[in-house]
């Protein structure tokens, strides 16, 4: 990574897409939508947790400020694609990261969505009662 440089990166999970910026001079700050994260997740430890989650692997990952615009999705998927956003982004700023992070899973983009629901039942999988007479 240069000395000025940006770096761009995109996460997904569920429905939620969240770009994630990298500063190059910071103190591992985190903006989400241009709130500081831990009021964007405000009451939600284990989210947040999950967010920071891939600074807490790489050492030099906490001399960065990072900037990250979510839309679409929960709380969780937001969470969940700012994980990978971020993963992806320390990945670009140095190929030593892809190891430890693809180890712990956070490049993987978790495939998992909501299933439709189907016409003729009331949710996706649920049936209607069967009644014989």
């Amino acid at each position: 990574m240069g000395k000025n440089e940006t770096i761009w990166a995109t996460g997904r999970r569920k429905n939620a897409v969240a770009q994630v910026r990298i500063l190059p001079k910071g103190e591992g700050k985190i903006t989400v939508n241009r709130k500081p994260a831990d009021e964007y997740f405000r009451g939600l430890p284990h989210q947040l947790r999950d967010v920071r989650s891939p600074l807490e692997l790489i050492e030099g990952a906490k001399g960065h400020d990072y900037v990250i615009k979510i839309v679409g999705g929960g709380v969780s998927g937001q969470a969940g694609a700012a994980r990978h956003a971020i993963a992806r982004a320390l990945v670009k700023a140095d190929e030593k990261n892809k190891k430890t992070l693809k180890a712990a899973g956070y490049l993987t983009r978790d495939p998992r969505m909501v299933e439709r629901k189907k016409s003729g039942q009331p949710k996706a999988r649920k049936r209607f009662q069967y009644s014989k007479r």
